[in-house]
């Protein structure tokens, strides 16, 4: 049995620091070489392969779209809050959503959801025009003050719900959705052309799944991409929204990895992915009769230190009613071993958020060391009362080796 242990997460962030992207004042040329060491690293080798794209990325400030305490972790592949309880994608999703709309250079674009600006700024060198609706009216005017400074003139926002679209500006070639709706919203569909394609995570509050849907005979036809989380696109969507979360009975979806979803690879092979799991870096989902629980488990496999090596899932908590959780899962290490630092090594940590979506706590089971064969392991977490949703993340973290990971499971703690 492995104790959780307090993780103060402002020592996480004393780690990051060593490593975060350097601030303006000492020079553009640190910054550039950590925005390509993210893109290299982050974006590339995990499959973006459109030359555009990648070089969008390469260029794009992302420090200037997120505030100034969160900057020298602009180059992480990671989102970060922005205020209003709304956050920056992950560069890789930034990148992945831009690579499935296929930019092309005479498209008008239009995008739900400004936030940070950071999205449409990407989009900008790719397309001839970018309309964007943020309903959050401090985050679409910072946004706004943000692009016209850094002069990407062929963008164009408003304050607005974006449920609606923007119907003047009718009809666009492409639709990116950076917020999750439960269902695709009419006025989407009526304002993108026929031929066009849209972009959009749909689903429950935390279990959602990335479409990519063309526009034929009037109607959309889907293709899925992957298992993602994105926040909800409030207004008109979330008043339509059917299926709320319990915030007083969490639990983990498909912690057995038996119900598994197909999507393209990067080599347009097929892959099996399991279902309700997100951010998967380096997973491989395994067929074995010999599972402890069922017959498939997942598999982390990292030999590079320091790489992002993980599976995340998100789900509503509230502290004020749950005090503590349970946690189990069955465990399996070959030559696991220390990435980078003391930070990096195979483990399970569950981060707790407010409702502004601020870190609360962190708790940590692992790490895991060497090579086992499986093994259970048990645990109790205490829970901040400012707690209203956490995520879990499993994984190597930047360690080396293998980890195998079966039968997660999370139970409110009496």
């Amino acid at each position: 049995m492995t104790n959780w242990k307090v993780s103060i997460f402002a020592s996480h962030l004393i780690v990051l620091s060593a490593l975060a992207v350097p601030g303006a004042g000492q020079g553009t040329a640190a910054i550039e070489r950590a925005r390509n060491k993210m893109v290299d690293e982050e974006i590339v080798a995990a499959g973006v392969e459109n030359p555009g794209v990648v070089q969008s990325m390469r260029t794009t400030p992302r420090h200037e779209f997120v505030p100034l305490a969160q900057r020298k972790y602009a180059y992480f592949d990671m989102a970060l809050p922005i205020g209003a309880s709304q956050t920056i994608s992950p560069p890789f999703v930034v990148a992945l959503m831009t690579e499935a709309l296929d930019p092309q250079p005479t498209d008008r674009v239009l995008e739900i959801g400004t936030g940070s600006g950071y999205q449409a700024a990407v989009l900008s060198p790719l397309v001839d025009q970018v309309y964007s609706i943020e309903i959050v009216p401090e985050l679409g005017r910072r946004a706004a003050r943000t692009l016209q400074q850094l002069r990407y003139d062929n963008v164009h926002t408003k304050i607005g719900d974006g449920f609606l679209g923007w119907p003047e500006h009718a009809p666009f070639d492409k639709i990116i959705v950076t917020c999750s709706p439960e269902k695709v919203p009419r006025p989407l569909v009526e304002q993108l052309r026929e031929g066009g394609r849209m972009v959009i995570p749909l689903g429950e509050r935390y279990q959602q799944t990335l479409y990519i849907m063309r526009k034929q005979d009037g109607r959309l036809v889907t293709e899925s991409l992957r298992p993602t989380l994105f926040v909800p696109m409030t207004g008109a969507a979330e008043a339509r929204r059917e299926v709320l979360p319990d915030p007083a009975k969490p639990s983990i979806v498909n912690g057995s990895f038996e119900e598994a979803i197909t999507i393209d690879g990067a080599d347009s092979a097929p892959k099996k992915r399991p279902a309700g799991w997100h951010y998967q870096r380096q997973t491989e989902l395994i067929d074995d009769d010999d599972a402890p629980d069922g017959e498939r488990f997942l598999r982390f496999q990292n030999t590079e230190a320091g790489r992002g090596c993980r599976a995340l899932q998100a789900f509503g908590i509230d502290g004020r009613k749950i005090r503590a959780l349970d946690i189990s899962l069955m465990v399996r290490g070959d030559d696991l071993r220390i990435g980078q630092d003391r930070s990096q090594w195979g483990s399970l940590a569950i981060t707790f958020y407010d409702e502004r979506r601020a870190i609360v706590g962190q708790r940590y089971v692992g790490p895991w060391r060497g090579t086992f064969d499986w093994q259970p392991e048990h645990a109790r977490c205490r829970v901040p009362p400012g707690t209203r949703e956490a995520i879990l993340r499993i994984g190597l973290h930047g360690g080396r080796g293998t980890l195998d990971v079966d039968a997660v499971t999370l139970d409110v703690g009496r």
